[in-house]
């Protein structure tokens, strides 16, 4: 397995290089403009080596019968995502396309997965399955596209990701888990400040589609409840989920492009990508530990999802009055 992990890191670490290569060649590149946080021309559609990384190790492993067949399916329906993206990336789609591929992906990774059991909340038990699959679906689709709201400044998407990652390995032992981690290791000294290359929307989408997924499928076999999902995810849900709002109540066009997501204004205060990221890790390992302490203590998971809001609020108001640093 050791063996096996190298080398998906190393096959990853490889093709980012040929495929910054070939956007090199075709003038697939990201142009710095006023609302980007990148000044230099960089080429775009590193996720590609995520993705033929990621789906090569799991199609490998249901070989192998390594991985559950169900789970399997539903995370092999991330293709169908990554091939729109890609051609997004190289051809920029109109919304309607994309988001059908999507809303398809999404229906058929929740049917795989047998959609989304019942919630406790403590005070009610939620077990209709019409309310509970269409929030599923919707916080599928969401998550698809939150993931390439975060992807703005150099590091920040991918280490994310490596990061809850490493969280759900820990929290769930599943081994395959690892494959997706060493994909995005493999890419990340790409990606690295200064970044080489953006892993665009193929690699962007794909991540939000495939965390999701697993926090769906983990809840339903009642190894980590879709609550301690969110609050080790809440980084940047909450933070697109926030400026998304607050740009809609303030009457803006929320489809343009904007530099308004807490990290983005973090690095427009002077802090450097490489900083900015590393403040997102601090941040993270303090979500980890808050559903340590629900699982250690007993503690209802949604009070420690609360206290995870209130946390980022309060984080999200000194950013708001730049006092953060």
């Amino acid at each position: 397995m050791v063996l096996y992990l190298i080398l998906a890191g190393l096959f990853s670490y490889l093709l980012t290089y040929f495929t910054r290569k070939v956007a090199i060649k075709k003038a697939m590149m990201d142009l710095p403009n006023e609302r980007s946080s990148h000044s230099v021309p960089t080429p775009r559609g590193g996720g590609v080596a995520i993705a033929l990384t990621w789906f090569i190790s799991i199609s490998f492993l249901y070989y192998f019968n390594q991985i559950e067949k169900s789970l399997f399916f539903a995370l092999i329906t991330g293709l169908l995502l990554s091939i729109i993206s890609l051609i997004d990336d190289i051809y920029t789609l109109k919304n309607k396309p994309r988001l059908f591929v999507q809303a398809l992906v999404a229906g058929l990774g929740l049917y795989f997965v047998g959609g989304f059991n019942q919630v406790d909340l403590g005070f009610v038990m939620i077990t209709n399955s019409l309310v509970l699959n269409s929030f599923a679906f919707i916080t599928i689709v969401w998550f698809i596209n939150l993931f390439n709201f975060i992807d703005g400044i150099d590091g920040y998407a991918s280490s994310e990701s490596i990061f809850v990652i490493a969280t759900l390995y820990f929290f769930t032992g599943e081994s395959f888990l690892l494959f997706l981690l060493m994909a995005l290791v493999g890419f990340l000294p790409w990606n690295w400040d200064k970044a080489k290359i953006f892993m665009g929307d193929v690699g962007s989408t794909l991540l939000g589609y495939t965390l999701i997924i697993l926090l769906f499928y983990y809840h339903n076999q009642s190894q980590l409840s879709i609550f301690e999902g969110l609050i080790l995810t809440s980084l940047f849900w909450f933070d697109a989920t926030y400026t998304l709002i607050r740009r809609f109540i303030n009457k803006e066009n929320i489809g343009q492009a904007h530099r308004k997501h807490a990290f983005q204004r973090i690095v427009q205060y002077g802090f450097s990508h490489q900083k900015t990221v590393l403040y997102g890790m601090g941040i993270n390992f303090i979500l980890f530990y808050i559903v340590l302490l629900t699982k250690q203590m007993h503690v209802l998971d949604i009070i420690g999802l609360f206290g995870s809001i209130l946390l980022l609020f309060t984080i999200l108001f000194f950013v708001n009055k730049k006092k953060a640093f």
